[in-house]
């Protein structure tokens, strides 16, 4: 029996460690990376929400809290722009370690929610939200008169700091659905979800779901950007995010929040009514 534990103990820890490397690697790999911190990646904490989905939060919280350590050490050039010991105290902890340690507590919902993809999709979107947090607090505070202009630097830290999280969310919350749907995480060694045939409905209610996503995606950031270059020198002006037109942008990523949902549930009913 101790033999047993042992060997399972160590197989959870050579699984962690594999999925806090590749969240890592994943992190460097940069869809975009914006001038003043802040960059949309490959879904870089989906592995960390897979650990959390897997092993519950005390494992998810060790593994992210690892990530997060990993992504301090890649960021330290960061540092070099603050002054004072406890503006790089704040930073260390606002933009790297609780930023991505709140990541372990998307497993929060594993016992909650019995459907498998949406208890992953709402654990990303909850740890999400929480990252966008801290990194305002920290825009608003360590980085006003920096990088941020100290008059409204809340408002500029909100507009800026939503910049890249929508996007970087909006990619992880699609990766974490789609691999919560296909493959079954509670077993073992996961394994691809079985499926008795192909629901052509259902597949192409899904498809519908990611192109929507996109969609919006593509907009919000065309809105967002064309404000952010100045037309005469090309350099990057944050305080271009003023120009904004933010209801636009709340708009239309609040309509295909709605849509994407109202699809995904009708792609599950679907797939219920062919059982």
């Amino acid at each position: 029996m101790m033999q047993t534990k042992s060997k399972r103990g160590l197989t959870v820890l050579t699984e962690c460690s594999i999925m806090i490397a590749l969240a890592t690697v994943l992190s460097v790999i940069k869809l975009l990376d914006l001038p003043y911190g802040g960059s949309i990646t490959v879904a870089s904490m989906l592995p960390i929400v897979i650990i959390a989905q897997r092993h519950g939060t005390a494992i998810g919280l060790a593994s992210a809290t690892a990530a997060a350590v990993l992504q301090l050490l890649l960021g330290l050039n960061t540092l070099s722009y603050v002054t004072t010991w406890y503006s790089v105290v704040a930073v260390i902890f606002l933009d790297y370690v609780i930023a991505f340690a709140v990541f372990g507590l998307s497993g929060v919902f594993k016992n909650k929610i019995s459907n498998q993809a949406l208890s992953m999709f709402t654990g990303a979107l909850f740890a999400s939200i929480l990252r966008y947090v801290c990194h305002v607090i920290s825009g608003a505070t360590v980085w006003a008169g920096l990088s941020i202009p100290d008059s409204a630097a809340l408002i500029y830290s909100v507009g800026y700091n939503a910049t890249y999280m929508i996007p970087e969310s909006v990619v992880l919350l699609l990766a974490a659905l789609y691999v919560g749907s296909s493959i079954d995480f509670t077993k073992r060694i996961p394994a691809p979800i079985a499926r008795e045939k192909l629901n052509t409905g259902a597949t192409v209610l899904t498809l519908l779901t990611g192109f929507i996503a996109l969609g919006a995606l593509a907009a919000d950031t065309a809105l967002v950007f064309s404000k952010l270059q100045s037309a005469d020198t090309g350099d990057f002006m944050i305080s271009g995010l003023a120009d904004v037109n933010w209801t636009a942008v709340l708009i239309i990523t609040l309509a295909a929040a709605a849509v994407c949902a109202a699809l995904f549930f009708a792609s599950r009913a679907v797939q219920r009514k062919q059982r």
